[in-house]
């Protein structure tokens, strides 16, 4: 595994014992669990209507990646509304 200039310097750091590892507090773990909680929590269910086609498709496309139909739609919404998927204008 290759890593980039501050990876080698942390691993390089612990090596050392410039740097020591510590546990986080009951608190941190706390705030790390719930945020972790908060990610995946789908809060919303919604109705759309599809095309049979793109029904089909989606359905297709979900079975090859082995995730539920569902899974796939969530995902494509999330990634448009991150900026990860833009539309093609055209």
């Amino acid at each position: 595994m290759k890593h980039d200039k501050e990876e080698k310097y942390i691993l390089d750091a612990l090596k050392s014992g410039k740097m020591k590892l510590s546990s986080p507090s009951k608190k941190e773990i706390e705030a790390i669990t719930s945020a972790a909680d908060n990610t995946f929590k789908k809060d919303r269910r919604i109705t759309i209507r599809l095309y049979d086609h793109d029904y089909i498709g989606i359905q297709k496309k979900a079975m090859e990646m082995g995730i539920p139909y569902q899974t796939l739609i969530s995902g494509i919404i999330h990634r448009y509304i991150e900026g990860d998927l833009k539309i093609k204008a055209g």
